[in-house]
């Protein structure tokens, strides 16, 4: 087999360890010289407890720890700014990123802002931050996103646009995995944030121009993990080995999405988010289903290597294969308790043309896709899903 030319990037240096999250100071100490913190993070979290332990943990390490807790989902650029303006006041040397995504993407950009000249605006699209950035540790709260893993932050830009900051500099110095961290997340959180890393995993499969070898295995374990763990995730909060498998697959998943970029899903999610505020992870699960049968009339044999991987049952030739798939993943959906149509969740059927000319302008995704997507196609998976 010919390997067509690629390249594979991903973070240096990760540890997974349950519980690590209160022995994070002990953990880093020794693996960098800053020691004055930002810990990047949100109000729920602090609330919760979560946050408190942590911080002690670094300071009896010796650094010194300031918490920016304004995080919030889909923040826009004036969160990311007060996080940058919170780290010059205490003089910040080293960023921490604790939560989900949201959090996560803010730490990345804060820490590229915190040492460069370079504006925010001049950043927005792929290859284009310059310079350094101050040291970056992120430690994944969610088991969807991947953000711990991955050289995007996508930011709220107007009342209802996202834009992406795409660069190698956006990769963390050391990711802590402890999915201790995950077992107080509701049902509805987990079965998203899984379905969402899902999502990474089988669009970098069916990827159109970088999927490679190394995403692909990448990507196959990712599901394999997250197929097996999700349901039990969801129903038995506490199972650790769940919250582990799930995890680590996310995190998989975010390595092979961060190579081999995702699609449609994702083109058709962001718009969601921006109009309803709708949680990035439960509108790629509500977007899904109808996107996975479309993309089957060039996806099928693809889709019939993940039937295997997930270990669905039935015989035929690579399109039944991929049917036997599509109706698996609608299934595992159903059964994690997510919300499953967009007007449960607030939509109206009058904002869907509206939904998918704002879809059109996510053409870095799009591009990706393995059929092409159109206005009116748009509109009709909107009108599937809805």
């Amino acid at each position: 087999m010919t390997i067509n030319p690629f390249e594979f990037r991903t973070v240096p240096s990760m540890e997974m360890a349950w519980g690590g999250a209160k022995r994070i100071g002990q953990i880093i100490a020794a693996r960098f010289a800053a020691r004055k913190v930002l810990l990047v993070t949100d109000a729920g979290l602090v609330k919760a407890g979560m946050i408190a332990p942590i911080a002690a943990s670094l300071e009896a390490a010796g650094f010194s720890v300031a918490i920016f807790d304004k995080v919030v989902a889909d923040p826009p650029e004036s969160v990311l700014y007060g996080c940058v303006e919170e780290a010059r006041q205490v003089a910040a040397d080293i960023v921490i990123g604790l939560g989900g995504g949201s959090s996560l993407d803010i730490a990345k950009l804060a820490a590229v802002l915190l040492s460069s000249e370079q504006s925010l605006a001049d950043m927005y699209g792929v290859g284009k931050v310059q310079g350094a950035r101050f040291p970056l540790v992120l430690v994944p709260t969610t088991a969807g996103t991947g953000s711990e893993v991955t050289n995007i932050s996508i930011i709220t830009t107007g009342e209802t646009t996202k834009m992406g900051v795409v660069s190698p500099e956006l990769y963390a110095d050391f990711v802590l995995l402890d999915a201790e961290l995950t077992v107080g997340l509701p049902q509805v959180h987990t079965a998203a944030t899984g379905i969402d890393a899902m999502v990474h995993a089988i669009e970098a499969y069916t990827s159109k121009h970088k999927k490679n070898p190394l995403s692909d295995a990448l990507a196959r374990e990712a599901l394999r993990l997250l197929g097996r763990n999700l349901i039990a995730a969801c129903k038995e909060p506490s199972n650790r080995d769940a919250r582990e498998g799930m995890l680590l697959g996310a995190t998989l998943a975010g390595q092979a999405f961060s190579n081999s970029p995702v699609a449609a899903v994702h083109a058709l999610a962001y718009p969601l988010g921006g109009h309803y505020h709708i949680p990035h992870g439960l509108s790629n699960a509500l977007m899904l289903g109808p996107v996975l049968r479309y993309n089957a009339q060039a996806a099928a044999p693809l889709y019939a290597e993940l039937a295997d991987v997930l270990g669905v049952t039935g015989s035929g030739d690579a399109t039944a294969r991929s049917e036997y798939f599509v109706a698996h993943m609608q299934v595992l959906m159903d059964e994690s308790g997510a919300p499953r149509r967009l007007r449960d969740v607030g939509v109206t059927d009058n904002s869907l043309a509206m939904l998918a000319a704002d879809a059109m302008k996510q053409t870095r995704l799009l591009v990706n896709n393995p059929v092409e997507v159109r206005e009116e196609d748009a509109l009709a998976l909107y009108r599937e899903a809805f």
